[in-house]
Order: C-alpha cells, then sequence, then structure tokens
C-alpha cells in the first residue's frame, strides 16, 4: 500500500470515470494528489471524501491559465509534482468530415490534444528541476486502429502517442519519463455516450458489449488505473516513450468464438505435391 509513498500527482479529468479511479488509487497508495477538473461538484465531493491527501482545484485544461495555475497551486499545497496525468477528455466533434465545423474542429483538439501539451510544458520545469517525474496521457485504442471512434478523437488521441514519443526523448535526459495509456472499451458515461450516464446506463453497456470483448468482459476504470499505478511509480523507472494498450485484447483482433468458420474448425490437413517429387 505505499508504492507512491511520498509521491505528488496531479490528474486532470479526475472527478469522474478513469480520473476518480486513478486519483482513489494513488490515494490509497499514498500520494498526495491534486484533482483537476470542470465538475465543481464531483470534484469537490470526491476530496472531501477523500480527505486532506487531496485538494481540489478547478481547471479547464484548454485554457493555459487553468493549465499553469492548477500546476502552481500543488506546488505550491505539496511542494512538488512528481506525476502528471494527462486524462481529461471528451468524446469531440461527431458525424461526417463535411459536416464537421472549425469551432468543433478547435474544441476537439483543445480538449484531447493540446491539453496534452499544456500539462507536459508547465510540469516539465519543475521535474527537470527534481532529476525526475513520471509524465502519463490517456491516449485510446482509436488513436491507433481508425473506425471505433469519430475522426477527430481518433486523430488526437494518435497525436498523444506521438507526442509522448517526441517528449520523452527530450526529458529523459533529465529523469523525466513519459507515456501513454491506450484504454480500449471503458464502463464509463463517455463509453455510454452521456457525461451523465448514471449507474444503469453504464451496467447497460457492460452487458450489450461484454460478448465482443476477447475476455469476456468490458473494462472497468480500476483497469486503467492500475496501469497508470505502474507508470507513476518506481517499478517502471526505465520505461519511456512507450503506449501500453488495456483493453482486453480488442485491438489485437476478435473474440475466436467470431472468427469465421474455416478458420475455427479443424479439417484434415493436406499437403499437395508438385508432380515428380
Amino acid at each position: 500500500m505505499d508504492r507512491l509513498r511520498g509521491k505528488v500527482a496531479v490528474i486532470t479529468g479526475g472527478a469522474g470515470g478513469i480520473g476518480a479511479a486513478t486519483v482513489r488509487r494513488f490515494v490509497e497508495e499514498g500520494a498526495q494528489v491534486t484533482i483537476a477538473d470542470l465538475d465543481h461538484s464531483k470534484g469537490r465531493a470526491l476530496a472531501e471524501d477523500l480527505g486532506p491527501a487531496t485538494t481540489f482545484v478547478p481547471t479547464d485544461v484548454s485554457r493555459e491559465e487553468d493549465v499553469a495555475a492548477m500546476v502552481a497551486e500543488t506546488e505550491s499545497r505539496f511542494g512538488r509534482i512528481d506525476v502528471l496525468l494527462n486524462n481529461a477528455g471528451f468524446g469531440g466533434a461527431l458525424g461526417p468530415i463535411e459536416s464537421t465545423s472549425v469551432a468543433d474542429y478547435d474544441l476537439t483538439m483543445d480538449v484531447l490534444l493540446k491539453s496534452v501539451f499544456l500539462g507536459m510544458k508547465h510540469v516539465a520545469p519543475r521535474m527537470k528541476a527534481q532529476g525526475s517525474g513520471s509524465i502519463i496521457s490517456t491516449s485510446s485504442v482509436g488513436g491507433l486502429r481508425a473506425g471505433y471512434a469519430p475522426h477527430l478523437y481518433s486523430v488526437a488521441k494518435s497525436a498523444v502517442i506521438h507526442l509522448t514519443r517526441s517528449v520523452a526523448l527530450e526529458l529523459g535526459e533529465h529523469g523525466v519519463r513519459v507515456n501513454a495509456i491506450c484504454p480500449g472499451l471503458i464502463a464509463t458515461p463517455l463509453a455510454a455516450g452521456r457525461s451523465d450516464a448514471d449507474a444503469t446506463r453504464i451496467e447497460q453497456l457492460r452487458v450489450a458489449s461484454a460478448a465482443s470483448q476477447v475476455l469476456g468482459r468490458v473494462g472497468e476504470p480500476d483497469d486503467v488505473a492500475n496501469t497508470a499505478l505502474f507508470l507513476a511509480g518506481d517499478e517502471s523507472q526505465w520505461i519511456t516513450g512507450q503506449h501500453f494498450v488495456v483493453d482486453g485484447g480488442f485491438e489485437a483482433g476478435p473474440p475466436w468464438s467470431q472468427w469465421p468458420e474455416f478458420a475455427r474448425v479443424k479439417r484434415p490437413v493436406r499437403h499437395h505435391r508438385p508432380p515428380g517429387r
């Protein structure tokens, strides 16, 4: 229970879903955590529930002044920053490319990509001065394969992976590690299609989607939180510039039972030798 003892973490989008599960996991392991989110009600409630090891900082991650203030307030309260989890996100622009407005494009990229850049930018000087740190960003399997998410969501999440690789090469010389996590289908309000989705709707998602998953169930926020814990702690101290797929096998392909019959049914194997052999 002490894998993050003495470490200070900032988690954006920390009031719900994957973010909230990671906040709880980090606190269980001894970390002090800043919960950064736009949802004041949920953010304050989570901080009150977890006690003095946490603080809530209202943050619009698409605004540089908010990100800078979030980082400064964390350093002022806890004295340092060891871990940044760039986790805030949403579904972004939907629909065909021809009907996507520039305003929707800008908002999607601001929340899903610019926010990651801003987080990295503002913690980098602190971590470089310490000679240590772990920056983790939430990407998606949608950033690895097209056809599973809206156009701009996929593009932004793919860019997060490449930004991770590039920044890892710069900050590695200062002892700072930079990695990304690519979740698959996770039982959260975002995956259920509504930010206010209740427990019933999320359970419907679990039931409806289980058969399409290689391991027979959708992911849970704790599945991603456990990977973030590994990347935040000292056990991953020789890992940087990587993206970790946490999707129950989804990106590898469909479950065996859904393969075409010719690939699943055992038949005699006949080897036809050429004439004269």
